[in-house]
């Protein structure tokens, strides 16, 4: 996969903290350390419950700009409680009230998968409590998935009258169909063993942080041009990814500009209530 540079990050200034053993980078959404060949990129939402932004797709993507020369290993991660939770509800709520020009789209989230999936180092998801909706797709993009023993996961977008169109294509690539379908559908968490059993994890365990320890000893031995040929490779012959593209953000685009949606999500945030609910109480009435 080609080097892909974006815009947006070149208006991003981040702090940059330096030590004897390790480069630490403080943005508004992420916070990343630099131990030799390895990046832990660490999504730091806790006020927005670790759920995705336009600014958390940016600088995620500016971190990768630099690991595609120096880094051979990314270990993406988010807090004990919650990995990722996918969309911003609050922000999409308060987006449909105003003009949409601001908003990028589900593109350059896409292209960020994309990039953990194909680009030319290992990248592991470090999941630890829950994750939902565009949560999942970070997991399923990603080469390696390690849990800990309580984590769980799930797509949720269906109660709302959506669905993870961006996920999707990562998902059915890692698990298959029935299972992405199934688990789609269900709408409910499943815990990290069936995840495991499912192929959504490749190893969980009580003490996961010792897990990605162990993971990482054996692959820092790989050299930055084996990574690179192999997954340059290996992305010719799997699903293929940047052919699904354009339906998947056509249809997220569709759904998160429908009028009936966005009410239901509005409602959701101002007031706790599902969209069935609504239902259930009007059919009281």
């Amino acid at each position: 996969m080609a080097s892909t540079r974006h815009c947006a990050g070149s208006a991003i200034r981040p702090e940059i903290l330096k030590s004897s053993k390790a480069i630490t980078v403080i943005y508004k959404t992420v916070k990343v350390q630099f131990q030799e060949s390895v990046c832990f990129l660490q999504i730091d939402r806790p006020e927005a419950n670790n759920t995705i932004s336009d600014q958390l797709v940016a600088e995620c993507n500016h971190v990768l700009d630099t690991c595609e020369e120096s880094a051979n290993i990314v270990v993406l991660s988010g807090s004990p409680e919650v990995f990722c939770f996918g969309a911003d509800f609050k922000a999409i709520a308060s987006a449909s009230m105003k003009s949409h020009e601001h908003d990028d789209g589900p593109g350059p989230m896409y292209d960020l998968w994309l990039r953990l999936a194909a680009g030319p180092y290992v990248t592991i998801a470090h999941v630890r409590g829950k994750t939902n909706a565009g949560g999942i797709g970070f997991v399923a993009a990603s080469d390696i998935a390690l849990a800990s023993e309580t984590a769980q996961f799930s797509l949720s977008e269906l109660l709302f009258g959506l669905y993870p169109a961006c996920v999707l294509p990562f998902l059915i690539r890692r698990i298959g169909f029935q299972k992405a379908h199934y688990l789609t559908l269900m709408t409910q968490p499943i815990s990290a063993k069936q995840a495991c059993e499912w192929g959504l994890v490749d190893a969980f365990e009580p003490q996961s942080d010792l897990l990605v320890r162990r993971h990482l000893q054996r692959l820092r031995r790989l050299s930055k041009m084996a990574i690179r040929s192999y997954k340059t490779y290996m992305s010719r012959i799997n699903l293929p990814l940047q052919e699904l593209k354009s339906p998947a953000v056509a249809a997220n685009r569709e759904m998160f500009s429908d009028p009936g949606n966005l009410r239901g999500i509005t409602r959701y945030v101002e007031q706790g209530l599902f969209p069935w609910e609504k239902a259930m109480a009007a059919g009281a009435d």
